[in-house]
Formats: C-alpha cells, structure tokens, sequence
C-alpha cells in the first residue's frame, strides 16, 4: 500500500492496523510532520503543493490511500499517476462536503447535494492553507477527481468529527479532561440532543476493510450503530473519572444570550434547530464498526494525561473563571438551586 501522509492523525492509526494485519506500507509525504515516525518502512519524499511527484514515477501499488488531499488538482495528479497501476483508491473526504445538514430530525445521506465553489476560486488554489475557506466544495471536488481517473475503484470516505487518542483539535478530547478535573460542569442545554464522531481506529480499521474487501463507492462514515446522545457521553466521561463531578444543564436560551457559541467553546453542542442525521447505514451493510464510547472516552482522557504534553486548551471550551461565574449566574436564575 501507498499512503499520502500518513503521519498525522489518522495516519499513524493506519499504518499500524495495516502493518498489524502483515500488508507492507510505504509513505508519501514531505518529512516534515514526525519525520522520525516508522524508522522501518520506506519513505518517499515529495510535495503535492508544488507538484513534486517524482517520486512516484514509475512505482505500482495494490492500494493508494490518499489522507491528505485538500486540492483537487493534487488529487487529481496522485489518482491518475495510478490509474493503471492500483487496484484501489480510497480518499478521505469528510462530512462537510454537504451543502446543508438540516434541521434536527433529518436524514442526511450519501445521495444529498454537495457545497459548490466558482472554477476561479478552485484554479486559485494550490495549497492546504487556501483551500481551508472553501474546505467542504473542495472536499467534493477532490471525490469527483479520483472517482473520473479511477472509476469504480475508488472508495470515498467520508467521516464525522474524528477522535480518539492523538486528536489535538479538542473538539471531543475537551470533555473526557474538563469532566476529570471535578466539580460543577456546564453542560450543553439538552442532554438528549444528538452527538455523532467516529474514534480514529475505528475509522482506520474501517479503512483497511475496504482495501482488503475491494470495497468502492461513497460512504458516510461517522457514529454510531445507533443513536448516542450528549448526555450519553458525559455520563460515560463521568464514569472514567474517580472525582466527584455535577453536570450542570443550563438552557440553550442562557448560553446563547451569555455568548457561549456552540460547538467550539461548548463542544460537540449543536443548537436544537441546528442539524440533521448524518446516516451511516451504507458504511455499517459493508462492515463499519465501533468500539463502546466508553472505551474512547478512557483512552483519549488516557493519551491526555500521558502523552498530550503541555498543549493548552485554549481553542475550545470555556475558561475555568468564566465557567464559574456562568454556573452562578445559570443557579441565580434558577432560584439558587
């Protein structure tokens, strides 16, 4: 297998599941994200941005899997350099190729429209730093890239939030630390709203299914085999913590008018008119699985501790002092309960 990137998040994960089942890997990438990681296999170095694939001239692989690819004209270069060579490719795409995910209670699946973007904004950009404005419309046109040059060998994935072990972006990892460190806890105004991410090995075992299976097509792939809500997560973050924790519910009209923004400073939180289903029922008929939250929950609060280092939660969440003082103010309103 050839794997673009590889180094990251998800990639490590990959690798190793593909590693542990006996498949021989060789990474694609630019040695500048954990040079030092898979000593072991051979490493090939080039630069997607500045078109550099020399590398790869002449090379034939069963598999190219292809995780970081942001811009179309990149994709389009590394699917058909291996058009006549691989049996599989597999793009990771993501959920936010969709054009609108709804309100609560809609279905969103594979068939639903995709974000556009003009043909002026796409020929504009050329690396992974342009094309964050436009990420979703450029999402899908990397899919519909790989799927013109490969046709009917291409898996395109597209996964929800992603977490676990090793994720720095802390848009889950906030809650298993926050819900740790004790006492009272704001939580997110409806326990039994909907929240919805696939643990990175799950999401890599999955990924190795489909290239040992020739698995091909378009496929949804975020949580769970069905529903989990957010008073289902907390409730499990809680029990892998030994300290005294109270979830304290304020109301989605308290957090709102206090500008407490949802998703980013309340993680995972989705307004109630806010968002549908993203249906994974195609995934799950050709063998995607998932792990009990619980294990997620122990395992990320686990790397946390150990090996996260001294990185700041400064991203998502709300500070300590203004948790605090939002606490107050939510039991004042309540009568001081």
């Amino acid at each position: 297998m050839l794997v673009l990137g590889g180094t990251g998040f998800l990639g490590p994960h990959f690798v190793r599941a593909a590693l542990a089942n006996g498949h021989t890997v060789t990474l694609f990438n630019r040695g500048k994200t954990a040079p030092g990681l898979f000593p072991d296999l051979e490493q090939l170095r080039g630069d997607r941005e500045k078109g550099d694939l020399t590398a790869l001239q002449g090379r034939t692989f069963d598999a190219v899997i292809d995780t970081s690819g942001y811009v179309p004209a990149h994709v389009e270069a590394t699917a058909k350099l291996f058009a006549g060579k691989a049996k599989h490719y597999q793009f990771i795409s993501s959920v936010s190729v969709y054009r609108d995910f709804g309100q609560r209670g809609d279905e969103i699946d594979e068939s639903a429209a995709v974000g556009e973007v003009a043909d002026d904004k796409v020929g504009d950009v050329q690396t992974i730093r342009q094309s964050m404005p436009f990420y979703g419309p450029l999402k899908a046109r990397c899919e519909a890239a790989a799927m013109a040059a490969m046709p009917g060998k291409v898996a395109t994935i597209r996964p929800g939030l992603i977490v676990g072990p090793g994720d720095t972006s802390d848009r889950f990892t906030w809650w298993p630390v926050r819900i740790d460190r004790g006492g009272a806890v704001l939580a997110p105004a409806d326990p039994d709203g909907e929240v919805q991410f696939v643990d990175v090995r799950d999401l890599a075992a999955w990924m190795l299914h489909c290239v040992e299976h020739a698995v091909a097509g378009v496929f949804n792939c975020t949580g769970f085999a069905g529903r989990v809500s957010m008073g289902d997560l907390l409730s499990a973050c809680k029990c892998a913590t030994a300290q005294p924790v109270e979830l304290v519910w304020a109301s989605e009209q308290f957090l709102l008018e206090n500008e407490v923004r949802p998703w980013m400073q309340m993680p995972l939180w989705i307004a109630k008119g806010g968002r549908g289903h993203v249906a994974n029922a195609r995934a799950l008929a050709n063998g995607m699985s998932f792990r009990p939250i619980a294990d997620t929950v122990r395992d990320t609060l686990s790397w946390a501790k150990s090996e996260r280092g001294d990185m700041p939660f400064d991203r998502t969440g709300v500070p300590a002092a203004r948790e605090a003082e939002l606490i107050e103010k939510w039991r004042q309103q309540q009568g001081g309960r």
